[in-house]
């Protein structure tokens, strides 16, 4: 799987356990409007963490990975924040309160990083 791929893959799990477990996110009543809002807070997230890559591109040390992960972390709680005031405008998605905005940052940035870490090839060391 690529770089991207993995990426991507964190942010659709990261999405999806925040929005199913953060009770200040609601997607909407109905299996389509919830769908579509999910779909909607996955893409935005996806581009712009696309546009803007604040993360490793291979395994790294613990040191270097907590840099990413904070810095990750300040990126995704912007986009989140962006997601409460854009959400009700394209679709059902409800971002209520600071404090939702922040663990939904930190659920999906966690996710994001530890799917990286895990599916990222290990190196092969020289000989």
């Amino acid at each position: 799987m690529s770089d991207q791929g993995r990426r991507k893959l964190g942010i659709l799990v990261g999405v999806g356990i925040a929005a199913g477990t953060l009770p200040g996110i609601t997607l909407g009543t109905e299996t389509a409007d919830a769908l579509l809002s999910f779909v909607v807070a996955a893409a935005v997230l996806a581009v712009l963490t696309q546009l803007i890559f604040i993360g490793p591109s291979q395994r790294v040390p613990l040191p270097a990975l907590l840099v990413f992960g904070s810095l990750g972390f300040a990126q995704d709680a912007l986009i989140w924040w962006l997601l409460s005031w854009l959400g009700p405008k394209i679709s059902t998605l409800h971002v209520t309160g600071l404090g939702t905005i922040l663990l939904a940052a930190l659920i999906t940035r966690a996710t994001t990083l530890l799917i990286h870490q895990l599916l990222s090839p290990k190196p092969t060391p020289e000989p």
